[in-house]
């Protein structure tokens, strides 16, 4: 049975071996930087299986009118089970009906998010990072 917990305190390695395992690039061997951006951020879910980190979606809010999904990784061999659907819906289940759910999709996941309950949109516009 997998256990979803909210804003569980985790370790940076085991969220980078998440990450890495699950195939979203993030800089998992910077492992300091791992921990500042899940320190910072307002909501957690994770998905635990038999005690062992198997999803994590991280998410930057107010809780009033946006929410911004930051990370959502599932490792590979626990994928198309409805983990991620369900990492999703527990977020949304935290911010409630007045606060509007975005993301910024990687090419290979824009297949996906339609069929979670995403909106495609055409307006945004970003200032990339430089590292």
């Amino acid at each position: 049975m997998i256990e979803y917990r909210l804003n569980f305190p985790l370790e940076p390695v085991d969220v980078a071996a998440v990450l890495n395992d699950s195939g979203i690039r993030r800089p998992t061997k910077d492992l300091a930087r791992i921990e500042r951006m899940f320190a910072n951020a307002d909501l957690i879910v994770s998905a635990w299986h038999e005690g062992k980190l198997i999803g994590v979606c991280r998410a930057l809010t107010d809780f009033s009118y946006c929410c911004y999904l930051s990370d959502l990784a599932v490792a590979n061999a626990y994928q198309n089970q409805g983990i991620g659907r369900e990492l999703i819906a527990r977020v949304q289940a935290a911010i409630g009906d007045e606060v509007a759910l975005i993301l910024l999709s990687a090419p290979e996941a824009m297949e996906y998010y339609p069929k979670v309950g995403f909106e495609k949109i055409e307006n945004g516009f970003i200032v990339k990072r430089v590292k």
